[in-house]
Parts: C-alpha cells; sequence; structure tokens
C-alpha cells in the first residue's frame, strides 16, 4: 500500500492532481487507514502511470477516460482505442500547422522590423493592424 505522497512520487504526479483524479473518477478512491490516510493498492500506481503518459502525450481526459475502459478488457478489439489516437493526432497535426503559419508571420514581421523607435516599429504596426500581415494565422 501507498501513502498519496509516495504514489505522487512514485509516478511524478503531483499531490493535488492525483485527488482531482480521484474526483474525476479516473483512479478508484483508496482505502483509509485508521489514521484516515489515503492507501492506495499498486494497481493504482500503474493506472496513474498511465493516466500520466497520456497527458504527457497530451490526450484530453476524457479521451483517458474511454482509454482505460478499453484497457479493462483486453479481449476486445482496438479500434476504438485507435480511433480515440487517431483523432488525437489530427489534431496535434493541425495545431502543428497552426503553429507554423504563426512561425511564418512572427519570422516575418519581427525581421522587417529595422526602427529604431516604437513609434516606427513594424512588430507593433502590424499587431495594430491586421491586413499588415500576409496570411492569416
Amino acid at each position: 500500500m501507498l501513502s498519496i505522497g509516495a504514489l505522487a512520487k512514485a509516478t511524478g504526479v503531483k499531490v493535488p492532481t492525483i485527488r482531482y483524479y480521484e474526483q474525476q473518477g479516473l483512479i478508484a478512491p483508496p482505502v483509509r487507514s485508521d489514521g484516515n490516510q489515503r492507501r492506495y493498492e499498486p494497481a493504482a500506481r500503474e493506472r496513474l502511470s498511465f493516466i500520466r503518459h497520456a497527458r504527457d502525450l497530451g490526450l484530453p481526459l476524457e479521451a483517458i477516460r474511454e482509454l482505460l475502459e478499453l484497457s479493462e478488457t483486453p479481449d476486445m478489439p482496438c479500434v476504438d482505442a485507435h480511433r480515440i489516437a487517431g483523432a488525437h493526432l489530427a489534431e496535434v497535426r493541425a495545431r502543428i500547422t497552426r503553429l507554423r503559419r504563426l512561425e511564418t508571420e512572427l519570422d516575418r514581421i519581427t525581421s522587417a522590423c529595422d526602427a529604431d523607435t516604437v513609434g516606427d516599429c513594424h512588430v507593433i504596426h502590424a499587431l495594430a493592424d491586421h491586413s499588415l500581415c500576409e496570411s492569416e494565422h
């Protein structure tokens, strides 16, 4: 059995986050000691490690909830897991595309600025007037 502090240390998940995951039903409520301290089974460590890794990959909590449910039935086909991961991958790729457009525009407006004063600064003018941008970002 692990205390919440030991579970936090073992998984790299902060104590308030562990409590939040309990409230969200992602991890089972722990048993309580005679002193009312949380005591977690080893399975909680594995589940919390799963959640942490999924969060590190940027998966939203609802997707993690679905994946956890799927992981509880190992004989099921993994089509739903692929669907969830594929949908997240598409979102990540769309975000990367938006970030690349943003990078290009920021590079353009900063490299176009050679003013000595803010009054003549192309960055300030471009931020104040969206029509000075070359593309939608």
